[in-house]
């Protein structure tokens, strides 16, 4: 047995899962990088994935995997970074229990991330916001599902993997209406409610008519619905709301779009951004500064606070006795 295989099976065991107690969701995404790089592995190789050895992934072929990923597979450079960062993961870790590979693992884990662009965050005007959510149709139970969930995704600002997540019985409409989700993190958050949110998931619970356990909005057969699912509706719903809102045509809307609107519509309002940062469910304030850069709003008016140019410094000088009074 090579090196590699029981490297990879203690990192997923020991390292992930019982030392970091990593979410399934993390899991699974360092899962998907490691399935993406064996069988890139074993093209350039020729050998079986249980066949490769530490030493068949060097610094060369790994550099190549991630070129890879963004020439052929088309992802952008975070996705790339996300890739390199589970690799250097599993290196360090390595490095503690194959000494005899120091200085390949260190040639790997010397692979720098690639600086990304900064991107103003993309979100919906209140006017596409209500087009969105008059696009479903109101007359079949799927419609009803799927303007239920974009009113909670755009009223909560809920992720994707947390819209799909939440449960029956984590809907309180009672007094201090609120919803209950299982963020990223493993941290639990409460989002209040609106009259219109209460209102809409009040009927829509009497006819979901599930249990406690059972998926707030359910699939076709009854489960979850998986986070593919829910983009592809949005998207579907968005296309639909264009016919009647032409501005939609030059967005791409998708579930984290409306956690963006979110986000900015409790800025356009005063909320303050520490606040908007524990609704969202950020670690911290760092994450989300990026709204008061997206808010032209804030701008507009830091610049009507400025002096026009042209005109001399100096204090108001009252011309007669009795304004100076």
């Amino acid at each position: 047995m090579s090196a590699l295989a029981p490297v990879m099976e203690g990192f997923f065991t020991e390292r992930l899962i019982g030392q970091r107690q990593a979410s399934g969701h993390t899991v699974a995404s360092y899962r998907d990088t490691f399935r993406l790089l064996l069988g890139f592995a074993h093209r350039h190789t020729g050998r079986a994935p249980s066949k490769l050895d530490l030493e068949d992934l060097d610094a060369v072929l790994i550099g190549a995997f991630l070129d890879h990923l963004e020439a052929e597979r088309g992802n952008s450079a975070s996705t790339r970074n996300n890739r390199l960062a589970a690799i250097h993961s599993l290196f360090a870790y390595a490095a503690l229990r194959h000494p005899e590979h120091a200085a390949l693992i260190q040639r790997v884990l010397a692979i720098p991330a690639k600086r990304t662009d900064g991107q103003l965050v993309s979100f919906l005007t209140d006017d596409e916001v209500a087009a969105l959510l008059a696009a479903p149709d109101r007359g079949s139970w799927l419609g009803r599902r799927d303007r239920a969930l974009l009113l909670v995704a755009v009223q909560t600002g809920l992720r994707v993997s947390e819209l799909t997540s939440i449960c029956c019985g984590d809907v309180d409409l009672g007094t201090g209406a609120h919803l209950r989700c299982h963020g990223k993190g493993r941290k639990e958050r409460i989002t209040p409610l609106t009259t219109e949110v209460c209102a809409e998931l009040r009927v829509w619970l009497a006819e979901r008519c599930g249990e406690p356990h059972d998926a707030l909005f359910p699939s076709r057969r009854g489960g979850p619905l998986s986070s593919d699912a829910v983009a592809v509706l949005v998207a579907r719903h968005a296309r639909t709301a264009a016919s009647g809102c032409p501005s939609l045509l030059t967005k791409t809307v998708t579930p984290h779009v409306l956690r963006h609107t979110c986000a900015m519509r409790l800025l356009a309002v005063g909320v303050d951004i520490s606040v908007i940062a524990l609704w969202l469910g950020h670690e911290g304030i760092e994450t989300t500064q990026i709204y008061l850069h997206a808010d032209l709003a804030i701008k507009e008016r830091a610049l009507a606070r400025t002096a026009p140019t042209g005109t001399a410094p100096g204090r108001y000088r009252p011309p007669d006795t009795l304004l100076a009074s």
